[in-house]
């Protein structure tokens, strides 16, 4: 985080958006900094992977607390910082709706991150808000190493993933951005409540069985 706040030349902040009291906080650091936000893009997210009957609280908890939880929090702590007409960007993910083995809880998260969403889009309305979500599919990231499979296991996932995927290839980081972008602009003025996946294709093809 720190690293690309110096290499893009802006102000870094950081903070545990499982946390509320520390994203009470940063919303009131930038609310100083910079008063109000024409654009707010909620991305925090992370992925432990276990089947169903394997479930500990604790990975429950921990993806919970980051992936709905803190957006949920982050948003509702920026709200009056919001200008009118700004923009909300939620990054969910199509494991949402894929139903792809190992996922059940990091999906559901992003499943409650969208029903958030559509719902927070109503609410924002008449400040004419628009809260929005990205569906990405595999991207490469980090978040996968971040998982703590073995090398092997990663890689043979990353195979299989990638052979499901109509376009036969994992997403780039810049593909998501410029999606991001567009809805953070003028050009989606019209656009709320909105889903949009970014994925490839996988989300029409059958589903992930390794």
């Amino acid at each position: 985080m720190r690293l690309a706040a110096e290499e893009l030349g802006v102000l870094g902040l950081v903070a545990d958006v499982s946390n509320i009291n520390e994203t009470t906080k940063l919303a009131e650091t930038v609310g100083k900094e910079f008063g109000k936000l024409d654009v707010l893009f909620i991305n925090a997210g992370i992925f432990q992977p276990a089947p169903v009957g394997q479930i500990s609280e604790d990975m429950f908890d921990y993806q919970m607390g980051i992936n709905f939880k803190g957006a949920v929090f982050t948003l509702e702590t920026f709200i009056p910082l919001l200008a009118e007409g700004a923009s909300v960007i939620n990054l969910s993910s199509v494991n949402a709706y894929t139903g792809m083995p190992n996922t059940a809880v990091y999906a559901a998260s992003k499943a409650a991150l969208n029903s958030y969403t559509r719902t927070a889009a109503t609410e924002l309305a008449p400040r004419k808000i628009r809260v929005n979500a990205v569906n990405p599919g595999p991207v490469e990231t980090p978040i996968f190493g971040k998982t703590g499979m073995p090398e092997s296991q990663l890689s043979g996932f990353a195979e299989a993933m990638q052979n499901r995927v109509p376009l036969k290839r994992f997403g780039r980081p810049g593909d998501i951005a410029n999606l991001v972008a567009f809805l953070a602009s003028d050009d989606a003025s019209f656009i709320t409540g909105a889903e949009y996946n970014i994925d490839g294709g996988i989300n029409i093809n059958p589903l992930l069985n390794q």
